[in-house]
Order: C-alpha cells, then structure tokens, then sequence
C-alpha cells in the first residue's frame, strides 16, 4: 500500500518533464496491478489546479483533458482515494505537536501525511522531500533507482 503523489501524476502527465516516461510508465503498471495505492482528493484537485494553471506550463492543460487523465487513473479498480477518519481531528492534533514548524503551503503535505497515518500507510511514491519531516513515512523517490518496487 502507498500513496501518489500530486508532482507524480503531474510528471506522468506532462511530456516535456524528464521524469515524465518513468513516472508515467509506473502509473501504467500500478494501474494494470491489483496492489492496492491512493490518492486523496486534495491530491487531485492539486493535480488539475498546476496541470491548468498558464503560469505554471506553457501550454497548460485544458480543465476536461485533466479531469480526463484523473478519470482514467481513477478507473483502475487498486487504486482507493483516502478520506478522513472520525480520528482525523486527534491524528492531526498529534502530528502538529510532534512536528514544528509546520505553517503555510506545508500544511496541503500535512494532510497528507494525517491521512496516511490515519490508514496505517506509511510509503509515499513523491519527489517532494518535504516529507522527510513527517515520523513513520517512507519516502519512495522513482528518480533515485531501485526505490519503487511497492509490491511489500
């Protein structure tokens, strides 16, 4: 079980990205496979908010082609989107008190991180070294070989 993230979807969806044939063809083989992995909403709505944005591509996406790239993600029967437990309140509390500093453009990871630990998944498959603050969480970078075997 693990998470993808949001810069993991957006590299198998933008072909000028170097990383876009390794993180797309991984999304092809979690998506034919029957391990489980997830995103959440937010992660989504990540996705279509940079994949669109004109500042952000030169030639942004249109909002239907990205929600049709998520579709299709989200037509593949192993892959879950986690949501919020009745403990996600407490879980929280805990992981703003354990880790310092946590303020601003971090906290969309934070959440993340909550969610993970409120569904006992600990590997998350992300560039994004922000991560790395959060105890418990298993950084799986598919830039670095021979990290993304999830199949444990």
């Amino acid at each position: 079980m693990f998470v993808v993230d949001t810069n993991i979807l957006i590299y198998a969806a933008h072909a000028p990205s170097p990383e876009h044939e390794r993180c797309r063809s991984l999304l092809e083989e979690w998506r034919r496979g029957s391990s489980p992995w997830f995103v959440t909403w937010p992660i989504c709505y990540e996705f279509l908010r940079v994949t669109t944005h004109p500042r952000v591509f030169d030639r942004p996406w249109e909002t239907p082609d990205a929600f049709a790239f998520l579709e299709a993600l989200l037509a593949s029967p192993s892959l879950s989107i986690l949501e919020p437990t009745p403990r996600h309140a407490r879980v929280l509390h805990e992981m703003l008190v354990t880790v310092s500093g946590l303020r601003g453009n971090i906290l969309h990871d934070v959440h993340t991180a909550v969610l993970m630990r409120e569904h006992g998944i600990s590997r998350i498959v992300t560039r994004d070294m922000d991560f790395h603050r959060f105890p418990g969480l298993t950084i799986v970078d598919p830039a670095v070989p021979g990290t993304t075997d999830l199949s444990s």
